[in-house]
């Protein structure tokens, strides 16, 4: 069943007129916002069919929440069936390369997660996996800093996230593990397969069952005094370089 929520700030909103415009209901913009960014969202609106109404900047802020961004733009959407509901979707689907999965184990931030979506997007993930207890899952703010990744890559929240990765290398997919203590390092791994990436929160890492259920453990190596990375940062790095080598191939 549809649930009505909000979208707010820019690269939201425009994504999910791009995307799924008869979901929006409505957009609420502020009425003294007349800027060449405000104009061209009323234009791909009016182009998408999509109502427009104009308000007073409070509401906008009463509506976002005290934490909340809006930049003056905020969507009333109807939440739409995501395209894949569990990995099975992913593995039976008609890919054009490997499996490639962002497994993301105990991330509370939803700036961090918004991030490692944008990053997963930009790299070409095919779904993101996080447990659904103590980790954050796709609200407003996530889809915010997600710039419009939240609407492209497929977020699956699971139940028992060690099962999953069982499921995983039962279907071939190579899950590697990321750890400040493995001799075994991300640039001398072979990335080009069927392949998923496991990341934790910064500080506490990925948990220990998660950690025996990979593959392999490998670590980022650092070369400077920095010990740690946040998790978004980190993501970043772990899959531009499965990237690189599949391009290489």
């Amino acid at each position: 069943m549809s649930e009505a929520r909000i979208l707010f700030g820019f690269h939201a909103v425009q994504s999910r007129m791009r995307q799924h415009a008869t979901s929006i209901q409505e957009i609420l913009i502020d009425q003294d916002r007349v800027d060449p960014r405000m104009k061209d969202l009323l234009k791909l609106a009016e182009a998408s069919n999509v109502r427009v109404m104009q308000v007073d900047r409070d509401r906008l802020d009463g509506m976002a929440g005290r934490n909340g961004r809006h930049q003056g733009v905020i969507a009333r959407v109807m939440d739409t069936p995501i395209p894949y509901k569990d990995i099975h979707d992913i593995l039976e689907s008609d890919l054009k390369e490997p499996p490639f999965f962002l497994i993301l184990d105990g991330v509370e931030d939803p700036h961090n997660l918004g991030a490692c979506l944008r990053v997963a997007d930009g790299m070409g993930v095919h779904a993101v996996i996080a447990p659904k207890d103590r980790a954050v899952g796709l609200n407003a703010t996530v889809r915010k800093v997600a710039s419009g990744a939240a609407e492209t890559v497929p977020f699956i929240a699971v139940t028992n996230l060690a099962r999953t990765i069982r499921e995983l290398k039962d279907a071939g997919v190579f899950v590697i593990g990321t750890t400040m203590d493995s001799e075994s390092t991300l640039l001398n791994t072979k990335l080009d397969g069927p392949i998923a990436l496991v990341l934790g929160a910064e500080g506490d890492g990925i948990r220990r069952l998660t950690a025996e259920s990979c593959d392999a453990l490998v670590t980022i190596p650092m070369f400077g005094s920095v010990e740690s990375l946040n998790v978004s940062v980190a993501s970043g790095i772990c899959l531009y370089e499965v990237r690189r080598q599949r391009n290489a191939l």
